[in-house]
């Protein structure tokens, strides 16, 4: 009887076991997708406290020199039908650092501003900047005039780095340059223009030997690796801070995701931007994989590149799922890591495509918190569990969206706000989480640190953003706030739109602001204008300017022609019933105009251009 006993409690045991995965399933449908990111996460947090204790310190350049030595002959870049390996892209960047030892004199944390595309020169000069321990400046290689300048000045570089397509650009601002002492090189073999060195020949002829670890022996955990560009209420784009100790913590979202070093990862998101450079590129040093390499996102080339090279992991921001929600329909097989992407859109990718593990994420490239949507739920950028509070210190908190400020109590403290209740995201600012701020812009780096958030005397990071907590710990975006919007996967800053506007003799006042148009992301750029007395509107000329000083994406759209601009009692221009109203000719009594590209100028918005948009006749 005893054994008998014993047999029956082992084979409850051993059913109640078979039966464990399912009863989990039931009530506990992500239990052990909460067990696998907290594993990996815990790994990476492990890994980052061991890479600041260490000395000297490792950096993300050492980590891609133990790859050089591991698999010298892998592949670690596919771009336009040529590849490099990881020894071939380690020599060509011991080249640039040895050239620019010798011509520019660089030397451990002098900034170096970079202004190039996608290409594989790219990688290789900001790995030859970093082996000298010298912080890059990632610059937008769309931005053109007063917007290039101040980007370039706000990093305190000496040296501009600029690809010889770009010739032009830098020519705009060369007198500035000039002005200021900056040394201009371009990567080309000739260039006529005076003040401008040629370095293409110098690198050419450098060694590609190995540099000194002296060179860089001061780097350390908290010093500056790169700068990293975002617009923001400015007017003008800010310059973030990007420490050695944030270049790691982006790095491991790829691992975090479960890539490994037999994944191809494909980058078609511009390297200057958080996403591509430090999630894509420097993510895919950390994880020794080989990347595939664009200069821009193509939706008609993009599964023929995926077919042909095999690729197992792409970048995405919501525009471009919404493109390629227009190609054939084809089925794969891989993980989309990116932002931005719209419930509807991401459903119709889903079913287009097939078994894609789509990991939406939040964060932002100077913030202290982050969410990454590890489930296959759609519309969700983050989940909560145990860690979440331990690595992010967070809240939501309540928020007055026409004030623009948080909801504080009769103590002068924030509320937070409850289950499926949106609100403010703010980070706790600690040690372990610091806000760094912006080079340059000390009245923007304390604007974002918001005081007294719960206890007298605390200091949280503003995100800026409304995001929400559902009842099963699932995190959702809501919307942005402030005076920046999102278009084309592009922040746009609405005071320097307003700006630029306001340079247009036509125009005395200028409120810029974002409407969202059904069938796309984010919202596309809009502004109510007031005329200087007794002036019309004029189409042509306020195109021209625009098109001089801002980027297609920053461009407005649409333009309202107002006899006065509404203003709070502080005199901030009020935007949100604007924005309400959008752009229909039928509701708005004002004139409306609206930007086309192809006659290059503004023209009326009648109700037939209206239906044309809607209907998504005519192309945004």
């Amino acid at each position: 009887f005893s054994f008998l006993g014993n047999m029956y409690v082992w084979l409850t045991l051993l059913a109640g076991l078979a039966l464990l995965p399912a009863l989990l399933k039931t009530f506990f449908p992500y239990f052990f997708q909460d067990c696998v990111y907290m594993y990996r996460a815990l790994g990476c947090g492990i890994r980052l406290i061991v890479y600041k204790r260490k000395t000297p310190f490792y950096s993300i350049v050492d980590c891609f020199l133990d790859a050089v030595k591991k698999h010298p002959r892998k592949v670690f870049i596919h771009f336009e039908g040529k590849t490099y390996s990881y020894e071939e892209v380690d020599k060509e960047s011991n080249k640039v650092a040895n050239a620019l030892r010798s011509e520019a004199g660089l030397r451990e944390g002098d900034s170096v501003a970079l202004f190039l595309g996608n290409e594989p020169r790219f990688v290789w000069t900001w790995l030859g900047l970093a082996k000298l321990g010298c912080p890059a400046a990632l610059l937008n290689f769309n931005i053109r005039s007063k917007s290039l300048l101040h980007c370039f000045s706000c990093c305190g570089a000496n040296v501009l780095i600029a690809a010889a397509e770009l010739l032009d650009a830098v020519e705009e601002i060369l007198p500035a340059l000039k002005e200021k002492g900056i040394t201009v090189y371009l990567l080309s073999d000739e260039c006529t223009t005076d003040g401008i060195q040629c370095i293409g020949q110098a690198i050419a002829k450098a060694s590609d030997k190995p540099l000194s670890l002296s060179l860089r022996s001061n780097i350390h955990i908290r010093t500056t690796a790169l700068y990293i560009y975002t617009s923001g209420t400015t007017g003008l784009p800010k310059a973030a801070y990007v420490t050695h100790e944030r270049v790691w913590a982006s790095s491991f979202i790829q691992g975090v995701c479960g890539v490994t070093s037999k994944d191809i990862f494909y980058i078609n998101l511009p390297l200057y931007h958080s996403a591509g450079f430090l999630i894509g590129l420097v993510g895919s040093i950390e994880r020794g994989n080989t990347v595939v390499l664009r200069r821009k996102f193509s939706a008609s080339q993009f599964w023929d590149d995926c077919r042909k090279y095999n690729i197992t992991v792409m970048q995405y921001i919501g525009e471009t799922l919404r493109y390629l929600c227009n190609m054939p329909k084809v089925k794969v097989h891989m993980v989309a890591i990116g932002n931005g992407v719209r419930a509807d859109v991401w459903k119709e990718f889903l079913n287009r495509f097939g078994r894609i593990h789509v990991r939406e994420l939040y964060a932002a490239t100077e913030g202290n918190v982050g969410f990454i949507n590890y489930t296959d739920k759609v519309g969700v950028v983050g989940r909560i569990n145990i860690l979440s509070k331990v690595f992010f210190p967070f809240a939501i908190v309540k928020f007055d969206i026409e004030k623009e400020e948080p909801v504080r109590n009769t103590e002068g403290l924030c509320i937070p706000v409850g289950k499926d209740d949106v609100g403010l995201l703010v980070g706790e600012i600690t040690k372990h989480t610091p806000f760094v701020g912006y080079a340059g812009n000390k009245q923007q780096t304390v604007k974002k640190r918001l005081s007294d958030v719960f206890v007298k005397g605390d200091l949280y990071f503003n995100s800026g953003d409304l995001l929400r907590i559902d009842h099963d710990n699932f995190v959702y975006f809501h919307d942005r706030v402030g005076d920046t919007f999102r278009w084309k996967g592009e922040n746009v800053a609405t005071t320097e739109v307003a700006d630029i506007l306001m340079m247009v003799d036509c125009i005395e006042e200028a409120n810029v602001y974002g409407v969202k148009v059904e069938g796309h992301e984010g919202r596309i750029g809009m502004a109510a204008v007031k005329l200087k007395e007794g002036r019309e509107f004029d189409c042509v000329t306020t195109c021209s300017v625009l098109a001089n000083y801002l980027p297609v994406y920053a461009r407005p759209r649409f333009i309202r022609i107002q006899n006065s601009l509404e203003v709070t009692g502080t005199f901030k221009m009020k935007k949100v019933k604007l924005v309400e109203e959008g752009f229909d000719p039928k509701s708005i009594r004002d004139p409306l105009y609206f930007l086309d590209l192809t006659q290059k100028k503004y023209i009326p918005l009648s109700q037939e251009i209206h239906k044309s948009i809607m209907s998504q006749d005519i192309k945004l």
